[in-house]
């Protein structure tokens, strides 16, 4: 497994999401909110990224000292079924580990705002991880938001395309910020400590 132990390695971590301002708000689109959150953090504002299909913000995340960690947050513009291919380009020009690479994604098998962290994996029928995992292989981590089922009879990707409804969009922004913290955790300090802390 491609998995660095070298600290001055970067980190690429990928929000997947669909673009345009019709899917901002879509449940398929919490990566983006956490790259966005994750961006303004670290004082920085996304732009596209040369010739590949993706925006970009590079900064640094972590206190000063052997925990900092050069990170380079990723948008794919690219449709969230092809999200790797604007991935695998970025990963090579900026030569990240595989196991630098994050990908924080909505996840239906778990309930609303649950988190679960993990390191390589089946994609789930998640056409994003299913992109990522055709051009790189799948030992990448994995920050998965949960969505929670459809209701009743609605069809997945009916739901994973609609807004989030109005009662989940009261704890949204806590559950994002909660998301931010996980991928902080795991580039600094590591898989194992941010699945003790994050996994519930």
């Amino acid at each position: 497994m491609d998995v660095t132990t070298d600290p001055s390695a970067p980190w690429l971590v990928a929000g997947l999401g669909n673009p345009g301002a019709e899917y901002a708000m879509n449940r398929h689109n919490v990566g983006f909110m956490v790259a966005d959150l994750l961006a303004e953090r670290i004082g920085g504002k996304f732009k596209r990224a040369g010739k590949a299909q993706a925006q970009v913000v590079e900064g640094r995340i972590g206190p000063p000292g052997p925990m900092n960690r050069r990170v380079i947050l990723v948008k794919p513009m690219s449709f969230m079924n092809l999200s790797g291919g604007p991935l695998n380009a970025l990963r090579g020009f900026y030569k990240v580990p595989l196991g630098n690479i994050v990908a924080v994604h909505d996840e239906l098998d778990i309930d609303y705002g649950t988190l679960r962290l993990k390191l390589g994996g089946g994609d789930n029928g998640h056409n994003g991880l299913k992109s990522m995992t055709k051009v790189m292989g799948p030992d990448y981590h994995r920050v998965r938001f949960g969505i929670g089922r459809p209701p009743g009879r609605m069809q997945v990707a009916d739901f994973v395309l609609k807004d989030f409804g109005s009662t989940e969009r009261k704890e949204l922004d806590y559950f994002v910020d909660r998301a931010a913290d996980a991928v902080e955790c795991l580039v600094i300090e590591g898989l194992e400590r941010a699945q003790s802390t994050y996994n519930s």
